[in-house]
């Protein structure tokens, strides 16, 4: 089989298989509430003892608060991630606030955050 032919076929390929999974609505973003938020930590990490939950007005965040300090869940596509925040730049964007992880496997999370949720995330997540 020609070269050409061969890469329009997996370029089609690739393309029809996106697309059905963005119309089968597979790429939309996690939506949390306080209760998928625990089930997130405690996936991520299952032996912390959650205390408190605030989850962002759009459900795609949630601070938690554990005995061992505080933690962020996020939407990552259809999935979540979560880390503990120990080591952390917190910054201020247009839409909300940007965690700049200083590891490398997670390296930052953009919130989208109305203004008022902005200062009450600012004010608990005090890089420590």
């Amino acid at each position: 089989m020609p070269l050409d032919v061969l890469l329009v076929l997996v370029i089609g390929g690739i393309s029809g298989i996106a697309l059905l999974l963005h119309l089968s609505g597979r790429s939309k973003l996690l939506y949390m509430t306080a209760e998928d938020a625990r089930a997130a930590w405690h996936r991520h990490v299952p032996d912390d003892l959650i205390q408190e939950v605030t989850v962002a007005s759009n459900g795609h965040a949630a601070l938690v608060t554990t005995q061992q300090g505080m933690g962020l869940v996020w939407a990552f596509g259809a999935d979540s991630v979560a880390r503990p925040l120990h080591d952390f730049d917190l910054l201020d964007t247009k839409d909300g606030l940007r965690i700049a992880f200083h590891d490398f496997s997670a390296p930052e999370a953009h919130l989208k955050l109305t203004e008022a949720e902005r200062d009450i995330w600012r004010s608990r997540l005090r890089p420590q």
